[in-house]
């Protein structure tokens, strides 16, 4: 299904595909994850991927597991029981499979945990005899995130998590948006516009990354157009992908409370005050404030608020700032 949210064009997710239920895993089993499926799949539009069928190894098939000899071998990806080296072949599958996903103009992935090709961190990694260590990344998830560096990839036992569910959603559509910006010939005005959207969602995770991308945006006449992508690109995701806090939220919230100084009355002021210092001491979710303030935005008709993606950066029908 083509989602078109906020005129932003599909949400194209790349996924595991025993996570959408499809009996794919090594067992004919798979590990559906109703979160995905029921309440995020109406808004996106997946890509599933199974490494290990693709690859030919068959359902039912030999269980696999992550293997190094310590030393410069790296890590192998071998059978459990025939000790099967499937490293060379899933290393040509990765390439080849990234590069076509590369192509399909993804928002976003999401691992199965655990995987020896698909789990993005804590995977084990047996080295002799003795007990695995957790040190390890599955070879296709290792592979996607080097070759797709800026993609917003999680693994779905994290995303039980609710601020890092609502922190990877934030990111997937903010790379739309900013996928859209550079679609088309990129022009300082569009840029200055884009990055004045996003400052209130870019100080709620970073300050610091907020200002040196104003910085760039103010340069950007004097920078060649690919220098300017890269630097920007790179700068707003790596600034998503710190977590706001709580701290973080409560200064974007009372920085946006002096935008109604001199438009409401003090009895006012003073409740949409209380009611964010109580989401700063976690005695109500985010959506509390956010709710009265977008309220008075839209009453008072406040141009600068209005515009800012900080009030909405995804579908409010997900319900994410209801639990951070």
């Amino acid at each position: 299904m083509t989602n078109t949210a906020f005129g932003q064009g599909p949400i194209r997710i790349g996924i595991s595909s025993c996570l959408l239920g499809e009996e794919v895993r090594f067992d004919g089993g798979h590990k559906r994850d109703r979160f995905l499926t029921d309440v995020l799949g109406p808004f996106v539009e997946w890509v599933p991927v199974c490494p290990e069928v693709e690859l030919g190894m068959g359902i039912p098939r030999e269980a696999v597991h992550l293997e190094s000899a310590g030393d410069d071998s790296g890590v192998r990806m071998v059978g459990v029981k025939s000790g099967t080296d499937h490293t060379a072949a899933m290393g040509r599958f990765v390439r080849s499979r990234v590069r076509t996903l590369g192509e399909l103009d993804l928002c976003g992935y999401v691992l199965k945990k655990g995987s020896p090709s698909c789990g993005m961190e804590r995977v084990r990694v047996f080295r002799g005899k003795g007990m695995p260590s957790r040190d390890g990344r599955g070879l296709f998830a290792a592979g996607l995130m080097e070759r797709l560096p800026l993609l917003p990839v999680e693994e779905e036992g994290r995303l039980h998590d609710p601020p890092l569910r609502e922190n990877w959603i934030e990111r997937v559509f903010a790379y739309r948006r900013l996928r859209n910006l550079f679609a088309e010939r990129l022009s300082r005005r569009r840029l200055v516009e884009f990055h004045t959207a996003h400052k209130l969602q870019l100080m709620a995770h970073s300050p610091k990354a907020n200002r040196e991308l104003g910085r760039l945006v103010a340069e950007a006449h004097a920078l060649p157009a690919p220098e300017l992508r890269s630097r920007y690109e790179s700068g707003f995701m790596e600034a998503l992908a710190h977590k706001a806090t709580p701290g973080r939220h409560r200064n974007v919230l009372e920085h946006m409370l002096g935008y109604f100084r001199d438009r409401l009355d003090a009895e006012t002021r003073a409740e949409m005050a209380r009611l964010v210092a109580d989401y700063h001491a976690r005695l109500v979710p985010l959506v509390v404030p956010l709710s009265l303030i977008a309220h008075y935005v839209r009453k008072l008709d406040v141009a600068y608020l209005r515009g800012q993606v900080y009030l909405a950066p995804h579908p409010k029908e997900l319900m994410l700032r209801n639990h951070v």
